[in-house]
């Protein structure tokens, strides 16, 4: 098994993987929000899982560049499931308290940083290029099944079960992705000819070679801008919808469940249509469209209207990712993308945690005493998603980012 038929195998297992830990991911942000009510709660499970997924970006990638990328993939789903096991001891012991949550957080965005540059560069490999947008549209389209499914199952279940049994899902789910990447055959690209640099050098390399491609490097900052900018709303979302509907469960699993129903009509899009040929139009079209209708979401004042307008956010976003994976699929060479990736992501991402940091103490100590919390957030999501659809639109103006594609030159195959 190769190619396209070994990369659905590989996709099933990540799916289901993925359903697991939305489904823990929304227990913990009801169990957060209830044992404490404040936003900065939920923005420090957000900051605390996304700061050493940053930091570590560099490093990791050296790592999947040097390493077989398989590795990497089986350390991150395996280290998942211990993290969420440990989750699961302590609440079985009645010892779970919010601390453990910020513990597992940091766990799970470390092994993220080794995923997503294994995961990214194992795909190029497997695939050809007419296939990569196609095989994104598909991950964007698992992440999304995930987004619908996960908040009304965890919403079911959690009563019945509890909240042992949603991390005892996410375990089953950990153990499909793992076995999954047991039997897919992972290609690895050549080493790289000479002698073989640092583990520094290497983390650093990524670097390097975005600030020598300025229409690269415009692409991340332009991202990095509108992540901060969507990322100060969205982390207080869910505390906007548990405030204006007296903590909701239903609520909330609407509101994520149509997030997640716009992934997939998105991701399904893109997978059939391919995205536009000139891919800058994806990605500045996805990033003034999503953050348009987050923008809207402060204006609405119903569970019925936030899950319209959380469809249409959710559904420019695959458009959006898989235009701008499939511009440096095509210009990062196959040997060197874990590096470049891991350093492209902690460019456009570093902006997460600076935003998660600062989105919850905006929500509990600036917008909400004067606007009480539910109008204060809203505010927060029309200001800030305003100014993403100004930063989307600008990439028109900027010649370098708008013509990336004909100035640089595609990746000679490995």
């Amino acid at each position: 098994m190769q190619g396209f038929a070994a990369f659905r195998l590989l996709w099933v297992g990540q799916a289901l993987a993925l359903v697991g830990r939305e489904m823990t991911w929304f227990a913990l942000t009801l169990y957060a929000y209830q044992k404490t009510g404040l936003a900065t709660t939920l923005s420090l499970l957000g900051f605390f899982h996304f700061l050493p997924l940053i930091l570590l970006s560099p490093l990791a990638g050296a790592l999947v560049d040097r390493y077989p990328r398989r590795w990497a993939m089986l350390a991150a789903d395996l280290g998942g499931g211990l993290a969420t096991g440990f989750l699961l001891l302590m609440l079985l012991l009645g010892r779970l308290e919010v601390g453990h949550l910020y513990l597992v957080s940091a766990v799970t965005g470390a092994l993220s940083s080794l995923h997503w540059p294994a995961l990214s560069a194992a795909l190029s490999a497997m695939l050809e290029k007419k296939d990569y947008a196609r095989a994104s549209g598909m991950m964007s389209l698992a992440e999304s099944l995930a987004g619908v499914g996960a908040p009304i199952l965890a919403a079911a279940l959690l009563k019945p079960l509890g909240l042992g049994g949603v991390f005892a899902l996410d375990l089953l789910g950990a153990g499909a992705a793992v076995l999954t990447l047991l039997l897919v055959p992972i290609p690895n690209p050549r080493p790289q000819a000479g002698k073989r640099a640092s583990l520094l050098e290497e983390a650093l390399y990524g670097f390097r070679f975005i600030l020598e491609r300025p229409p690269l490097l415009g692409l991340q900052l332009m991202f990095f801008g509108v992540n901060f900018l969507t990322t100060l709303a969205a982390t207080v979302l869910p505390a906007m919808v548990l405030a204006k509907t007296a903590l909701s469960e239903a609520a909330l699993a609407l509101v994520r469940s149509a997030s997640g129903l716009g992934g997939v009509a998105g991701g399904l899009l893109l997978s059939l249509w391919g995205g536009p040929r000139k891919r800058v139009h994806g990605v500045f079209w996805g990033m003034a469209l999503s953050s348009l209708a987050l923008a809207l979401m402060g204006l609405a004042d119903s569970p019925q209207a936030w899950a319209v307008l959380a469809f249409l956010e959710s559904l420019f976003i695959p458009v959006l990712n898989g235009s701008n994976q499939a511009i440096w699929q095509a210009k990062v060479p196959l040997e060197v993308q874990g590096k470049v990736f891991a350093a492209r992501r902690m460019i456009a991402w570093f902006a997460n945690p600076l935003a998660m940091l600062l989105s919850g103490p905006l929500a509990d100590r600036v917008f909400g005493p004067r606007y009480g919390q539910g109008e204060g957030i809203a505010l927060m999501l029309l200001l800030f998603g305003g100014l993403g659809v100004a930063l989307g639109l600008s990439g028109y103006l900027l010649p370098q980012v708008r013509e990336a594609e004909r100035l640089l030159p595609d990746a000679k195959p490995d």
